[in-house]
């Protein structure tokens, strides 16, 4: 009997041992699954251009400095700076025992690499946000002073964002696809990535700020249908969902297996017409500044923002959200006036325009397209609707083949990242995909960009609305929330006015 009861222990026993190693085990590959409203495009932070990858980008890719929930410049990669030479100089610490994925160094010489690549690479479009810099000297290991042809207002913010991310200079010299791989030095390095499929990432066991990375890994799923993505939440299959629609807030509040985060955005989103980039601008809306007029009279934004939105997002005229301290106050979001639209239409001798909107298919850009071509029918346009997935559209804007694009921009916390890259003669391609251009907007966005005082900034964008509203290259419509929907169990999450999901702190219950 002894003898038995010990065996019959030794076995009650080496179960337990055993599932304590099953569960060790199932700890270990905790996965933090996030659903996408779209497909990132390339995965290079000097090339990238969508908001959903910058998402992505925030558990990979550390930058320079961070912002906090406010808006304040925080540090990351930096831990200290300071402008010199008459702030044409910008000093910057950077953290010690830092490591790139590849198991790298970082350090000034790094820096220096991605500020250059930045400023150097064809096809980047993080070169204009930091145009003023004109060198990068390595002071030591451990301190780099970038140098500017002149003081340089947005360079902080633009640090803050991708132009401030560091990539493994080791890596994107030797990969002859570095989108493909990228090495960073964030706290989750790159897996795999399959198209409209899933990216994968794995804990970076090095990562400096080690503790606070809860998850082992992360997967990110592309569902661009926002009730199929809520659906996934709900049934388990996801932990987490950016841009929720506005119309399921309610259901979620009513679900006590899931939570709900929102933030005001820094973004807005409106219509971009092409105005002279390619064949497809050759038509009234592109060609007559009157019928882009008419257009916008055609539109309550009021009415969209109610039937679309739920009254949640906030009706906009400018790149700027009202209330923004650069919102130009002068320059009020105009009522609509189906008669004014009309009247344009027939001084421009085109009565029944018709243009074809290019429109991602997203469910609520969709619907707000609807609303849009039902509202501009009541004027005389004839607005046909072009669905598109949501890269393909990108892809065709900056080619030209488009003539009206419905689409947006996740926004910066300096108002030089929302304007310059969309209007400035010498702004990216990628960006400025109307090809609009005009040397007195482009004088005053110059002038913003040097001056340091907020109320001197202001006057110039006060000059830069005076004409850019009055050519609409594009016509601003609402400002949206970040809605976030996410299991009641994930704890630490904090939402961000600039949208991106930081992986610092998150962690299951």
């Amino acid at each position: 009997m002894e003898v038995r009861t010990v065996t019959y222990r030794a076995v009650f026993v080496g179960a337990l041992l055993l599932f304590a190693v099953v569960a060790g085990s199932a700890l270990a590959e905790t996965t933090l699954r996030i659903g996408l409203a779209e497909d990132p495009d390339l995965l290079d932070p000097t090339l990238a251009r969508t908001y959903v990858g910058r998402i992505v980008f925030a558990s990979m890719c550390d930058k320079l400095v961070d912002i906090s929930p406010e808006l304040d410049i925080v540090p990351q990669l930096a831990t200290e700076w300071q402008w010199t030479d008459e702030n044409k100089g910008l000093v910057l610490k950077l953290r010690q025992g830092v490591k790139f994925q590849d198991g790298e160094p970082f350090d000034a010489a790094a820096v220096k690499f991605n500020i250059e690549r930045h400023l150097n690479l064809p096809g980047s479009n993080r070169k204009s946000e930091i145009s003023a810099v004109t060198g990068v000297e390595v002071i030591d290991d451990h301190t780099v002073k970038l140098v500017l042809s002149q003081p340089f207002a947005p360079l902080l913010a633009a640090l803050s964002d991708r132009a401030g991310m560091m990539v493994s200079p080791k890596a994107a010299q030797s990969s002859g696809d570095f989108a493909a791989h990228p090495v960073c030095a964030g706290p989750y390095k790159f897996v795999q990535r399959v198209a409209q499929d899933r990216i994968t990432l794995e804990r970076f066991a090095d990562y400096w700020d080690k503790d606070k990375i809860r998850f082992d890994r992360i997967e990110f799923l592309p569902i661009p249908d926002s009730t199929v993505r809520l659906a996934n939440l709900q049934s388990g299959g996801l932990d987490l969902i950016e841009r929720l629609a506005a119309t399921d807030v309610a259901a979620v509040g009513k679900d006590k297996k899931l939570k709900l985060a929102q933030i005001t955005s820094l973004a807005y989103q409106g219509i971009t017409t092409n105005l002279s980039n390619g064949t497809k601008s050759k038509n009234p809306l592109g060609q007559d500044p009157r019928v882009r007029q008419a257009l916008e009279l055609s539109i309550d934004r009021t009415a969209l923002n109610q039937v679309v939105f739920n009254g949640l997002f906030a009706p906009g005229n400018q790149w700027q959200p009202p209330g923004n301290p650069y919102y130009v106050k002068e320059v009020a979001i105009p009522g609509r006036d189906v008669a004014k639209a009309k009247q344009l239409l027939a001084d421009a001798k085109a009565p029944h325009p018709t243009v074809t909107l290019m429109v991602p298919t997203n469910p609520e850009t969709l619907q707000a397209a609807q609303v849009i071509q039902a509202m501009a029918g009541e004027a005389g346009f004839d607005i046909k609707i072009q669905a598109t997935e949501f890269a393909s559209s990108l892809d065709l804007a900056v080619k030209g083949d488009y003539e009206a694009y419905l689409i947006g921009w996740s926004g910066r916390t300096d108002p030089d990242g929302n304007i310059y890259n969309f209007d400035a003669c010498k702004a990216p391609p990628a960006l400025n995909t109307t090809h609009y251009c005009n040397p007195d907007v482009d004088k005053e966005l110059d002038a913003a960009r040097t001056a340091a005082a907020p109320a001197d900034r202001l006057a110039h964008y006060a000059k830069v609305a005076e004409r850019v509203l009055d050519d609409r290259p594009i016509i601003y419509l609402w400002h949206p929330k970040w809605l976030y929907a996410m299991s009641a169990k994930l704890n630490g999450f904090t939402a961000y006015p600039d949208g991106l999901i930081r992986p610092q702190g998150l962690a299951m219950q």
